[in-house]
Formats: structure tokens, sequence, C-alpha cells
């Protein structure tokens, strides 16, 4: 057995009050020692736990979790509660019923919503929020009109802009490059773009992207780059081998969309959503 060395009094004082930090250190909560200290709110994970299993989300929200991953999603992207973020296009609000409880206490969502829109999407997107202020009360919509009117916050006044599934519509439409030129102007310097879209075959055209939904991630990246920004990450989260990405239908063939109807329905199920690239970009700090 190895015993200790003789200490003196000043050595014996120090190991004592190292010991003690250690220890208080084990037991506080990460959130506290990072308040003390100034920086950011550590990512809570457990609070999003509780979020994805809270009652407001549908069972059938909740089911895609499975595909969508959310929680190492929102990680992957350094979503932390006391932040500004942008979501944009959102949508059904199948990720707004996730981030507008984990901002709501410390931090602030935006998300865009077409302006004056009559479409069913938009409007339905307006009243899933008035329906439930409990849980989106504090959301703030941001008006949209693309590509013209694309102000989506004050300017250098964002933390993060979230994008999922939206570059194929954009590209599509002809004003991707505005979307992520508006994204650049809103963020911080250092403040990060988060995009998870659909991916295709890396030789894949523009022509079948546009007809399929699915995206080359190489031209995706490119084109965020040339807004400005500067990849910093990849991640496979939300891969999905299993997608052939060969359908009659494009990417809409697979869940949820399930454009076939009862046609291989089951074949498409067990295949599961699609292929996704999960890229995080930031917008350099000034030199």
């Amino acid at each position: 057995m190895k015993f200790a060395q003789n200490l003196t009094p000043r050595q014996g004082l120090l190991k004592a009050l190292t010991l003690a930090i250690l220890v208080l250190a084990s037991v506080m909560p990460p959130t506290v020692l990072a308040n003390e200290s100034g920086e950011k709110a550590t990512f809570n994970s457990t609070t999003l736990q509780t979020i994805l299993t809270s009652s407001h989300r549908s069972v059938a929200n909740r089911d895609r979790d499975k595909y969508r991953h959310p929680a190492q999603t929102l990680e992957f992207f350094g979503l932390h509660p006391n932040m500004t973020v942008v979501e944009l296009w959102a949508g059904g609000g199948w990720y707004t019923e996730i981030l507008a409880p984990f901002l709501a206490a410390k931090g602030q969502l935006i998300v865009t919503n077409l302006a004056k829109s009559t479409s069913k999407p938009a409007l339905a997107f307006q009243e899933k929020l008035a329906a439930n202020p409990e849980v989106f009360g504090k959301v703030k919509v941001a008006q949209i009109n693309p590509p013209t009117e694309l102000t989506l916050a004050p300017d250098n006044s964002v933390d993060l802009v979230l994008t999922f599934r939206n570059i194929h519509n954009w590209v599509k439409a002809g004003y991707d490059e505005q979307v992520y030129a508006a994204a650049y102007k809103a963020l911080k310097p250092g403040g990060i773009l988060g995009v998870e879209e659909h991916r295709g075959k890396p030789d894949i055209s523009l022509q079948e992207s546009i007809k399929t939904g699915y995206m080359s991630e190489d031209r995706v990246i490119t084109a965020v780059e040339k807004a400005g920004f500067k990849l910093v990450g990849k991640s496979e989260i939300n891969a999905n081998p299993k997608d052939t990405k060969d359908y009659p239908g494009g990417v809409w063939t697979l869940p949820p969309t399930l454009s076939q109807g009862q046609k291989d329905r089951q074949r498409f199920l067990t295949i599961g959503e699609s292929d996704r690239m999960t890229l995080k970009f930031v917008k350099p700090k000034a030199s």
C-alpha cells in the first residue's frame, strides 16, 4: 500500500481547498457554473427531453422524433436557452413546438410567416400560435414577402438562425440567395446558421433537385458560403442510408407525405424519412 507523503500545513491547506472545489463542481449543475463564469448557459438536455414528451405535442409529431433527432440536432447547432433564435419557414410548426418553450424563459424565438398571405399553411400556422398562448405566447412573428421583403430581425441581433428542409423550395422559387443574405444580416458576428435539408446523390443536377426535392450537399455549401458564411461542421445525425433517392414522386414519396398513397406504402414506411444533410455555418467575426 502506498501512503501519502507528509505535508506542510500550507500544502495541507491547499490540498484541502482543491478537494473542496472539486467536490463542489461535481455536485453543482453545469448551468450554475456557466452562469457564474459569465459564459452562455450549457445545453439543457433535461429540459429539452421534458419538452419532447410534453402533451402539447401530438402523438404523430412525437413519433417523428426517431427520424428527426431534435435533441441531437439542436445540440449540434449550439442551441442555448438564452439565445435569440430565428426559425425560417416554420411550416406546420413541428420544430416551433420544441423551440418556443425551450426559449420562453430566457431567450427569444422569432418565426417567419408570409405577410398578408391567404394560403392555408400560413393561416394554419398563425392560428396554431394564437390557439396556445401558454406555449407560443412569447413567440415573435417576422412577416415576410420574399424575395423583396425579408427582414428577419434587427441587424446583428440574432444568435442562431435555423432552417429545416426548406432550401429546395427556395431554390425552386429562385430566392435562396436572398434568404441567405437576410440570415447573414440578422445574425451577430459569430452567430450560427443551422441547415437541415434533403440530401441528394452527389451528381444530382439542379433541375433534378428542383423536381425531386433532393439537394446536392456541395451545392448547398457553396451557395451558403457565397453569402459570406463559413462551414464549421457537418453531422450525420439525420442520415438515412436506406433512402435510395430514386422514387417517382421525389422526396415526397417517403413519410410523412407518402405521395403514392397506398402503393408500396409499407416499403416507404420501412425506409422512413429522407436522408438529410445537417450543416453548421458561422457568420465570421470582424477581423
